[in-house]
């Protein structure tokens, strides 16, 4: 609901790399080492750090570097060095990483509700304001998506096709059940939405019916239907004695 879906999809496949990378014993404790030291390590100190040797830790060093978590570069630490050369050295890159499976955007609630602080009007309550920022950002990753993919017009079927991108970006696990409805099988706000049930799985709706309105989905709404375990919302026709799409349509 906050960023990029691709972005944060290749972030998501960078932070498992990462977690990867540091599943060494001493590749993690010397990323630990170097993010304690509060300045650039040379790789005798991180050597050190571990009791590995130097040539290993350079190994071990590189691999940080490759996957995004160190930095390195030539610098002499304390003072000019008249000869030969300066030693590389080695400082973190700032990177977070956070990996969660099944997928959970807690971060793109957070940024939503930050949005309805922020806008929120003297004639509508807190949760008024949650959900028609929930609704606005929807619509407006809708008609992103609309304006990059010149669909046309979107029946059903088609148009539950164009959302799955989305929904699989975001970490619903949506599964088609039927030509004209969806089931989303995880929750990616869970389990926020156990602790505020009637908020969370409203802004949920209210971001998938703006998602819906934006991408100009035709004969297709986000109603909440809660299941153990999965979303609360399923997209389905709005008309329900029309669950297969139209020959039109397909």
């Amino acid at each position: 609901m906050a960023s990029d879906p691709s972005a944060q999809a290749d972030a998501a496949d960078s932070a498992i790399d990462s977690v990867s990378v540091l599943s060494e014993d001493s590749r993690r404790r010397m990323f630990t080492f170097i993010r304690r030291a509060r300045r650039a390590v040379t790789r005798d100190e991180a050597a050190a750090s571990v009791g590995i040797s130097r040539k290993l830790a350079a190994f071990h060093l590189d691999k940080l570097v490759d996957a995004g978590l160190l930095r390195a570069r030539y610098e002499t630490p304390g003072g000019i060095r008249k000869v030969g050369r300066q030693p590389k050295v080695y400082e973190p890159t700032g990177a977070q990483i956070t990996v969660s499976i099944p997928d959970r955007r807690h971060e793109l609630l957070a940024d939503l509700l930050l949005d309805a602080v922020l806008t929120e009007g003297a004639d509508e309550s807190a949760a008024q304001a949650a959900m028609r920022t929930a609704g606005q950002r929807g619509r407006q990753l809708g008609e992103a998506a609309r304006d990059e993919t010149r669909p046309g017009r979107l029946g059903p079927e088609r148009g539950l096709t164009a959302c799955e991108r989305l929904l699989d970006r975001y970490g619903y696990e949506p599964v088609r059940e039927t030509p004209t409805r969806l089931r989303l099988r995880n929750c990616p706000f869970h389990p926020l939405a156990e602790k505020a049930t009637e908020l969370v799985c409203g802004m949920n709706q209210a971001f998938l019916s703006g998602y819906l309105q934006g991408l100009e989905v035709n004969g297709v709404q986000a109603v909440l239907a809660p299941e153990p375990g999965e979303c609360c919302v399923r997209l389905g026709p709005s008309d329900p004695e029309h669950d297969d799409a139209t020959a039109e349509d397909r």
